[in-house]
């Protein structure tokens, strides 16, 4: 009852609060459809292709293609929330036109690059980790959407920085909708898994050319039509975004070895099937990410402001309370896939799915408290520290590798679920008492902040 008594009181008392969850319901009321399309997605393309054709598309191919894409792109919605946004909210329109400019052009050169990558190295992606050197063909074809979100990441971040959340939901549900549509058509007409891999290329291409379009309307409104044709030399210290660019993507590509190439790593140890049982698990774990993910970005985004003011009691109670709120949905929904997992997965998804309830078991333990802190790396970007969550991340994701290569090749997907859920809570537990002692550390001298590599 305290507990519930504290969240109330917070959320009555708090106008930063109920900002942050303003925003994030406008994103939150996309993901639950979104949610729910999905996980009528999954039901019908694991009862269609396996465990083992599911593992192939989700758990191969689809992280595969998003992999390489990772390593040599950038967060660059990050990057246009900072330098875009910042510059608009001191009125610097030059500065923040410039910055787009160049957000988006790098983005565009990096996704070409990108989907040559791919081209080159789907052959081997076949053979070692689908173990079919016939699949080539579906890893360069879901490719495309390397080419189609050519600047989704800087238009995410133009429609954050403007809190055109509302916006960022629409082009949600209709990617769903029409992934959903497919995926059916593929389901009732006994299709294959090149259909469920076309229902995904329709539904990422929607999302990056909709967001393109909703993004460079937002701008051309608040900058003019002509805004493009700003040149560089109306940025301000070119080298500091340059080298903000270069955190996002040095901590993005740690994540994505340590932990979004997870299940790649299964398939090259083991078998599609191992990868079927752990993406499966994987995907009804996320269900607590689905009233967590749109708090991110409207709470980093008030993080950014009461830090730049100096208001770091505003910024502590905020953590405080958002943590309250996000502990009472993990809680929630954890109970809820436990208690039931056991009985609905081998319900909804045929027998030969029950293997993945006791990993669901593990990883919830991982990936509620890593929810629960959420805003441990956004916390450190407001504050000029964007190397230290790389630094935290890459020195525990380095024991956590060892110990998948050393370990699972023996005892199965389980113990890989274990590594992960450990991974989780100690870099994400580091990074947040790393954030506190430099938020601490800042409240002490109150002289400007430079962002630091």
């Amino acid at each position: 009852m305290t507990f519930l008594t504290k969240l109330s009181s917070a959320w009555h008392s708090d106008a930063l609060l109920q900002r942050v969850v303003k925003n994030s319901s406008r994103l939150l009321s996309s993901n639950v459809i979104s949610a729910g399309l999905g996980f009528v997605n999954g039901v019908l393309a694991t009862r269609l292709l396996g465990m083992d054709g599911y593992g192939l598309v989700s758990g191969v191919v689809i992280v595969f293609v998003s992999g390489v894409n990772r390593l040599l792109t950038f967060r660059m919605s990050e990057v246009v929330v900072k330098r875009f946004g910042g510059a608009l909210g001191q009125g610097n329109k030059s500065e923040a036109a410039a910055s787009l400019k160049l957000a988006m052009l790098t983005e565009t050169l990096t996704s070409v690059l990108a989907y040559l990558v791919l081209l080159a190295f789907a052959p081997l992606a076949a053979a070692l980790l689908a173990k079919d050197p016939t699949t080539g063909a579906l890893f360069r074809f879901y490719g495309l959407i390397l080419l189609s979100n050519f600047i989704a990441e800087s238009s995410t971040g133009v429609l954050q920085a403007a809190r055109r959340f509302g916006q960022i939901s629409l082009v949600n549900i209709i990617q769903s909708v029409s992934v959903t549509a497919i995926v059916a058509f593929a389901y009732l007409t006994g299709g294959s898994a090149w259909m469920v891999v076309a229902a995904y290329v329709l539904g990422k291409s929607v999302n990056g050319l909709g967001l393109a379009f909703l993004a460079w309307r937002e701008t051309s409104q608040t900058l003019g039509a002509d805004w493009w044709k700003t040149p560089f030399s109306a940025l301000p210290d070119r080298r500091g975004m340059l080298a903000f660019m270069v955190n996002t993507n040095l901590n993005g590509t740690v994540i994505l070895f340590t932990r979004d190439n997870i299940s790649l790593y299964l398939a090259a140890i083991l078998s599609t099937t191992e990868v079927g049982y752990f993406k499966l698990a994987q995907s009804l774990v996320n269900l607590i990410l689905l009233p967590l993910d749109p708090l991110i970005w409207p709470t980093y985004t008030e993080i950014t402001h009461t830090v730049a003011a100096k208001d770091f009691s505003a910024t502590k109670r905020l953590l405080r309370r958002v943590s309250l709120l996000t502990g009472a949905v993990v809680l929630t929904v954890g109970l809820g896939l436990a208690l039931t997992g056991w009985f609905l997965i081998p319900w909804l998804y045929k027998p030969q799915a029950a293997p993945a309830y006791p990993a669901l078991l593990i990883l919830l333990f991982g990936y509620g408290f890593a929810s629960i802190f959420q805003w441990n790396r956004p916390l450190l970007l407001a504050l000029g520290r964007p190397g230290l969550p790389v630094l935290i991340a890459l020195c525990s994701g380095l024991v956590e590798l060892l110990l998948i290569f050393w370990l699972v090749p023996q005892h199965g997907y389980l113990y890989l679920a274990a590594i992960l859920s450990g991974y989780f809570i100690v870099s994400v537990g580091i990074t947040v008492w790393s954030g506190l002692l430099e938020m601490a550390r800042q409240a002490q001298n109150p002289s400007p902040v430079l962002p630091r590599v």
